[in-house]
């Protein structure tokens, strides 16, 4: 039996660039022609199988279709070509605080966010004091998130969303956010995560961290799967193409 929690199989994400749009029907019966547009392929036939329990890491360059194949996995984005499958529960951390209202209050966008990603009001209610400790801002828990300085927004985004208690964690460049502190915590959830045998897929620009808690790593170079395997050789070869 396949061992895989997210089994990755020939994807592909096609874009269309406008060059000369038309913006009403007006200007489109005037010009008398379909607006002008070229295809930007940011992912081409990228294959791989993350094993359940092991921390796998996407790296490459700035625009190399990293964040686009997470949001792909976490289903933002549909495929042009190709499939992905998991098993289990999936819960990304992308663009943390996303869901929130600004007018509400950190404890009712708590509740707000929560449902959002999927957990019920008795869930929130037993996980609320860890995900205000986590966070950090539990002394303006009751003002609204507008009034929130962005270290705090994205703490408490981040908090609500690390706390999902997901099969499978998807995360972007999450382990920067905040100060050294909060990274530290941060950092020590990520490896509380995979000591319950958590599967993890991330991008990351610091590959020492990739050297550190990683199992397996894939490369993507302009779209195009470059290697796949142990994380250390990934690493290696990506920083020798880079040298």
């Amino acid at each position: 039996m396949n061992d895989w929690a997210v089994h990755v199989e020939d994807v592909s994400k096609r874009f269309r660039l406008y060059h000369e749009r038309n913006q009403t029907l007006k200007s489109a019966i005037l010009r008398g022609k379909t607006s002008k547009h070229e295809d930007f392929w940011a992912l081409r036939d990228v294959t791989f199988d993350v094993k359940e329990g092991n921390t796998h890491a996407l790296v490459g360059s700035n625009g190399s279709g990293k964040s686009t194949l997470l949001k792909c996995l976490a289903k933002i984005y549909w495929l042009t070509e190709g499939n992905i499958e998991y098993r289990g529960r999936m819960a990304s951390l992308l663009e943390v605080g996303s869901g929130f209202h600004l007018e509400l209050s950190g404890r009712e966008n708590i509740y707000l966010n929560g449902s959002i990603l999927g957990m019920s009001r008795k869930e929130i209610d037993r996980k609320f004091d860890s995900i205000v400790d986590f966070s950090g801002v539990e002394k303006f828990l009751d003002q609204p998130v507008k009034n929130y300085s962005s270290g705090m927004y994205v703490r408490l985004g981040f908090s609500i969303a690390i706390h999902v208690d997901p099969d499978i964690l998807v995360v972007d460049e999450v382990l920067s956010v905040g100060d050294e502190e909060f990274q530290r915590k941060s950092f020590q959830k990520f490896l509380e995560f995979k000591e319950k045998g958590k599967t993890i897929i991330l991008v990351t620009h610091t590959m020492q961290v990739v050297r550190d808690i990683c199992d397996t790593a894939t490369w993507i170079n302009k779209g195009e799967m470059m290697v796949t395997g142990e994380a250390s050789a990934v690493v290696d070869q990506y920083r020798a193409s880079i040298a």
